[in-house]
């Protein structure tokens, strides 16, 4: 496959490897930042591929071991989590490398994050609320490397990982400044492989990262210059690697926008991400094709707050006729990506709407939305979506 990808080695927001072909070099990064028996995380989808192999084999040639564990789900839990620590212990390891998507990448997070906490101190204690991060032994979390195989998530960039109750169903943020890799390599070539879907789920997070971003009312310019670039991005390049999975230039531009969405986001999320985590707690959708789903009804909820902004951006991007343009670009990218047109689609029940309500108006990320969400508001907008 030829590209045009230039190899470069980026300083923010962490100790970024960006190129094709750069995971042949995760044993030599893995060693400086003193991993001597690393334990790789991924995905069970992931487990068997042939990139997944590549770099176990990259590891043992370099004496690191070629450890492996991949019991996380779809959306990860503290199951999961407990699971992992435990052959964590067993192997005696000093480290993670978080291998796939923003699945592995969570979980293997939180594998590093608890492994060595005091035993009374619970995942659930450590939730990005004020400074409960304050609560975990920092010098106890060990060390981490980021690899994503996906482009969306961006949680190779950030300071948290997303954990799902198993027991309540819900989601929640879990915080602390040393969840940020210590190294991330972003591969392009690593996620030629995704399935149709998986591409258009993900890209379609990662849009989502970056327009709530942009929407969100809090001041943050440094945020806000990056959220309409990496929007940018995805409108040009999301189709592009669509129909053609092998177009190594419109990947690498995609994994890009994935680590600016999630850069982008410092500055607020919104109900697009507070309708989704209960629906993905929930039901066990995929996080990246729920945004997609309801991102047109959020737009229209938030409408007279931000059509100002998304005409601006729509200029940007080379998006003619305004607010109309870009509302209408996302129902095409939708189109074009074949995502499905409503909830009822994913699987969503009426019944259940109280219950997802008041899950959505506990979710973090309402507080970003530049509409104030009400129970009768959310209610009514979960109604628009099915």
């Amino acid at each position: 496959m030829t590209h045009n990808v230039p190899n470069r080695n980026w300083s923010y927001p962490t100790a970024i490897k960006f190129g094709v072909g750069r995971i042949a070099e995760l044993a030599d990064h893995a060693k400086s930042v003193g991993l001597t028996k690393p334990l790789l995380v991924t995905d069970k989808a992931l487990a068997s591929l042939p990139i997944t192999k590549a770099a176990l084999d990259v590891l043992e040639t370099a004496g690191l071991g070629s450890a492996i564990f991949s019991e996380v789900d779809p959306n990860p839990n503290e199951i999961n989590m407990a699971a992992g620590i435990e052959v964590y212990k067993a192997g005696g390891h000093d480290g993670v490398i978080c291998f796939g998507g923003g699945s592995a990448l969570d979980l293997g997070k939180m594998i590093a994050l608890m492994a060595d906490q005091p035993k009374k101190l619970k995942v659930w204690q450590l939730e990005d609320v004020d400074d409960w991060w304050t609560r975990a032994d920092a010098a106890k979390i060990a060390p981490i490397i980021a690899v994503p195989t996906t482009a969306g998530t961006g949680s190779e960039v950030g300071r948290a990982g997303v954990l799902t109750n198993s027991e309540t169903h819900k989601k929640k943020i879990i915080f602390h400044p040393k969840l940020m890799p210590a190294v991330t390599i972003c591969d392009p070539a690593l996620t030629v492989g995704m399935p149709k879907f998986i591409t258009a789920g993900t890209g379609m997070d990662a849009l989502a990262h970056c327009l709530e971003a942009f929407c969100s009312p809090f001041y943050h310019p440094m945020s806000q210059g990056i959220a309409v670039e990496g929007m940018r991005l995805v409108f040009e390049n999301l189709p592009k690697v669509y129909a053609d999975p092998n177009d190594l230039d419109a990947r690498a531009h995609m994994m890009s926008a994935a680590a600016m969405g999630a850069v982008a986001f410092q500055k607020g999320l919104g109900a697009i991400h507070s309708l989704s985590h209960p629906i993905g707690a929930v039901y066990n959708t995929h996080h990246g094709t729920t945004n997609a789903v309801v991102m047109p009804m959020v737009l229209d909820f938030n409408r007279k707050a931000v059509k100002d902004k998304l005409a601006s951006a729509a200029a940007y991007c080379g998006i003619k006729g305004g607010y109309k343009g870009f509302y209408q670009r996302i129902l095409d990218l939708r189109a074009t990506l074949d995502i499905p047109e409503n909830l009822t689609k994913l699987g969503v029940k009426d019944p259940d709407l109280d219950m997802l309500t008041g899950m959505a108006l506990e979710d973090p990320s309402c507080g970003g939305n530049p509409v104030k969400m009400t129970k009768r508001n959310t209610r009514a907008l979960y109604e628009a979506c099915l």
